[in-house]
């Protein structure tokens, strides 16, 4: 049974000895523990039903979410008797009810960071309301102060979970998206304030800012939410981020420079489903710390927002990349995650009776002494309404069902691992609880300070003036080591332009997507039919192509500062194998090295640079041309062909079109490969949005496809054949001839291959237009009767293939006017003959296109369109703001 809360009690103190777990804890009192007296606390006590009754809720992916009733209190140090000073009682006035969190400390113990949300405004509109602001104690002075002065300034956004660099200045997560708006306008796109890719809240980035407030520039892109940063003693920022692309992947643990740069996956993507206590759970990773010694700390939270209780566990990111998956050089064994030995505590986030209690908070004390404060709160039940500690109860009384535990009463400890014993540091009252603390002591592990990458050093100058970066990867055919074309020959035979000719690779190009920002209601009210067939990919926009070379090398220059994705494609321009599943991002001057590609299911380290196994692709030998190939390339030693081209002919820039143009063979030894071709200006219907950019590329060129404006007048296209020596149509291939509900007379049809592809608007959704629904949606056969189109009907058949006979309430036949029994009719299913989840998907469409019938019907140029459509997500629209006529 479930334990019950809110009874009426009288409290029972329990003063210096608690007994539970089988084992006596002492109150430690007899030698002052320098850190209780040196070094002042400070703590969150926080009202838990603060408002009309309501509980407060911790919602992972909505951080910004108010909790009123919450101060700060601080002690000169960490005595049970020493007395509290409410820090924020005077801030906005008496009975004002504020949010506070996200308590950090400065190395040298000197200032701590928080946010703090001001009080709720009455009958103000949700965009008028108080945002959440970054304020800072300083122990010297006992000043509390907001970090940006201006209110203008500290208002334009949420600003939470601030952490001290080591040169001063101050990363935190935020709303403010500062770099990815100046972006949207420079796209041509209003700008604003971008929700999650769920489309529920505003999207926290990562930022950093300068002691003062000012200089505040923002680090990573992600379309979901980067959060909770926490400075590393190696000086990198570790960071928890929302993976949400195209489905809910899960919150996982990235890491990067202070600058931005090296952004990565560190662990987490294979790890949310954990096996606790017999149970699975799901887990995310939000909020790591650092313990003195170097290990992660985490604080596992229950997927239900109201439970506040937490299970403390380390995380072994060195050596593993996932729970039970380890770096491909660690040769590590075990698992990643194991629980946090603290002391005789179990603690665990189920609501179910626990004889050690339940922990909220865990800080570790920065230095060597294995000490934490906690927030604890001691196993108690209520015994005749009285509550009594646990452990003066026996082993049978706490074995009853109907016992009834005591309201949550989470006090402030001081756990000291070494020897087993906690110090009480401050106590609350009923229905308030000691959530966060610190202790504002001198660390012993000061981080290391990483400088910013300079432009002309690490980060290319031009590069970095363009405002892109580059994208190298060694291989396409590289998967976690394993090279994927070994029974083709390898990438030996497959880089050799004598032994395989160009038509016989299977990847030839690239493509690169970015995806776009979700505006707020208040811009633009995207309806579901925006999207079309499918939501999970949102929107999206193609931001150019570039070739493979032959050893599965690519290097490409990309915008910087934008949230992209890869995808490998075949010769026609269709996706080879699934979606990428996270954004990269780099900043101006960056080039991020890959070493290859990764299988959804593979649970093998991909995405981390020094937890990958060694790249299949050695590189030329150096000094001589690739064997067989062309001299006019001489590539370096370890050089990819990609690395080879750009030495030669510069750094590929992308392009509109699928273009190929063999720089390899030598052909005194071998046929020189056909060029490819495909472009938008080949095309008789409008080019996609934005293509016309790549004559002279930017940052900030896109290519953006709707339905609508590009894919419909393919289907409305007049295709007259028309007979060379006479100059007459002999026939008209323009798809809505056939592909109609009435042929050229007017007269009812029935669509050749149940397929309409008119412009008219759907009688399913009128938001779309029918051939939209006809390709993406099923439906069923009709047939003309009468001069009218009617659903198709069939009798049904059991499983042996007999008819079925439709029966009354009695299983009685039910039989028709001449006394023959009636048999129950079915419509005829006709499957939707395209996917959202791509042109690959889409095979039966394509084989339609082949035939003798369709073949040539639509150009090279106008498929390539229509892959592009589908790989993308085939959207109704990709964007939110096209045309409302």
């Amino acid at each position: 049974m479930r334990p019950t809360w809110g009874y009426n009690i009288i409290v029972l103190t329990v003063t210096t000895l608690l007994i539970g777990c089988n084992t006596e804890t002492a109150i430690k009192d007899e030698q002052p523990d320098p850190v209780l007296v040196e070094y002042p606390v400070a703590y969150i006590e926080r009202n838990l039903t603060a408002v009309d009754q309501s509980p407060a809720q911790f919602d992972t992916l909505n951080p910004a979410y108010f909790n009123p009733g919450a101060q700060l209190l601080i002690k000169r140090n960490a005595f049970a008797d020493s007395p509290a000073t409410n820090l924020t009682t005077s801030l906005f006035g008496e009975d004002q009810l504020i949010d506070i969190r996200d308590l950090s400390v400065s190395d040298d113990g000197q200032q701590m960071l928080m946010a703090i949300r001001a009080p709720e405004i009455d009958d103000a509109d949700d965009d008028e309301q108080p945002k959440w602001n970054i304020w800072r104690y300083r122990v010297a002075d006992e000043t509390l102060e907001r970090v940006i002065t201006s209110d203008v300034t500290a208002e334009q956004a949420d600003d939470l979970m601030p952490s001290f660099l080591p040169d001063g200045r101050i990363v935190f997560a935020s709303t403010r998206q500062r770099l990815s708006r100046a972006i949207l306008l420079d796209e041509g796109k209003p700008q604003y304030t971008a929700l999650d890719e769920s489309r529920d809240n505003e999207t926290f980035n990562i930022h950093v800012m300068d002691p003062d407030g000012s200089a505040i520039t923002q680090l990573s892109f992600n379309l979901s939410h980067d959060f909770y940063p926490l400075v590393l003693q190696s000086g990198k920022i570790l960071y928890s981020r929302w993976d949400r692309m195209g489905a809910n992947h899960g919150v996982n643990l990235y890491r990067m420079n202070p600058d931005g740069s090296d952004n990565e996956l560190v662990f987490g993507w294979h790890s949310h489903q954990l096996s606790l206590d017999d149970q699975n759970e799901s887990i995310d990773f939000i909020k790591p710390q650092q313990l003195p010694s170097g290990e992660v700390l985490m604080l596992l939270t229950s997927q239900d927002g109201s439970v506040i209780q937490k299970r403390p566990v380390l995380i072994n990111i060195d050596d593993y990349i996932d729970a039970e998956q380890a770096t491909a050089t660690s040769g590590a064994e075990g698992n990643a995650i194991t629980d946090a030995e603290l002391s005789d505590f179990g603690f665990s986030f189920s609501t179910e009776l626990s004889q050690t209690g339940r922990l909220n908070h865990l800080f570790p004390l920065p230095d060597t002494s294995q000490r934490y404060l906690m927030s604890w709160d001691l196993c108690r039940v209520v015994v005749n309404d009285v509550i009594r500690a646990c452990g003066q109860l026996t082993a049978e009384q706490l074995a009853d069902e109907n016992l009834i535990q005591a309201d949550p009463l989470y006090e402030l400890w001081l756990l000291n691992n070494a020897n087993n014993t906690q110090q009480l540091v401050a106590t609350t009252t009923q229905g308030t609880v000691l959530t966060e603390s610190v202790v504002l002591q001198p660390s012993s592990q000061p981080k290391s300070f990483i400088a910013d990458k300079v432009v002309g050093n690490e980060l290319d100058s031009q590069l970095s003036q363009e405002l892109a970066g580059s994208i190298h990867i060694r291989s396409v055919y590289d998967f976690d080591g394993i090279d994927s074309t070994a029974n083709a020959g390898g990438i030996s035979q497959l880089s050799d332009p004598s032994q395989t000719p160009a038509a016989s690779l299977p990847a030839r190009f690239l493509r690169i997507v970015r995806g776009v920002p979700m505006p707020p209601d208040e811009v633009r009210d995207i309806p579901n039919t925006d999207f079309g067939r499918s939501n999970n990919q949102l929107m999206r926009e193609i931001i150019g192509y570039s070739p493979i070379q032959p050893d599965g090398s690519v290097k490409i220059k990309v915008p910087a500062n934008v949230p992209l994705a890869i995808s490998v494609l075949d010769a026609d321009g269709q996706r080879i194998g699934g979606r990428h599943r996270q954004w990269i991002t780099l900043i101006p001057g960056e080039t991020l090295e890959c070493i290859g590609c990764h299988t959804a299911n593979s649970q093998l380290p991909h995405g981390r640079l020094d937890a990958q196994a060694d790249s299949i692709n050695p590189g030329a030998s150096g000094g001589f041309a690739y064997p067989n190939a062309s001299s006019n390339i001489i590539p370096e030693q370890g050089q990819t062909m990609a690395e080879a081209d750009e030495m030669v002919n510069g750094l590929a820039e992308l392009t509109a079109s699928l273009s190929y143009q063999d720089i390899w063979t030598n052909p005194v030894l071998s046929e020189v490969n056909p060029s490819i071709d495909y472009n938008y200006s080949n095309l008789a219907t409008p080019a996609p949005t934005g293509s016309e950019c790549f004559d002279n590329w930017t940052a900030y060129c896109r290519i953006q496809i709707n339905y609508v404006e590009h894919i419909q007048p393919l289907w409305d296209l007049a295709r007259p054949v028309i007979d060379t020596a006479t100059q007459m149509i002999v026939a008209d291939n323009t798809c809505t001839s056939c592909h109609n509900i009435v042929d050229a007379d007017g007269a009812a049809q029935v669509p050749a291959g149940q397929l309409s592809l008119v412009s008219s608007a759907s009688s399913d959704e009128p938001a779309h237009l029918t051939s939209y629904r006809e390709l993406l949606f099923n439906d069923v056969e009709q047939e003309e009767v009468d001069g009218i189109l009617i659903d198709r009907l069939i009798e049904v058949l059991d499983a042996d293939g007999n008819v079925v006979y439709q029966v009354d309430s009695n299983g009685e036949l039910i039989l028709d006017a001449d006394g023959n029994p009636i048999p129950v009719l079915t419509t005829v299913n006709v499957p939707a003959i395209l996917s959202t989840n791509g042109a690959s998907a889409s095979r039966s469409f394509f084989e339609v296109m082949n035939n003798t019938t369709h073949q040539t019907m639509l150009s090279a140029d106008e498929l390539k369109l229509l892959n592009e459509w589908l790989d993308i997500g085939a959207q109704y629209y990709n964007t939110p703001f096209y045309s409302q006529n």
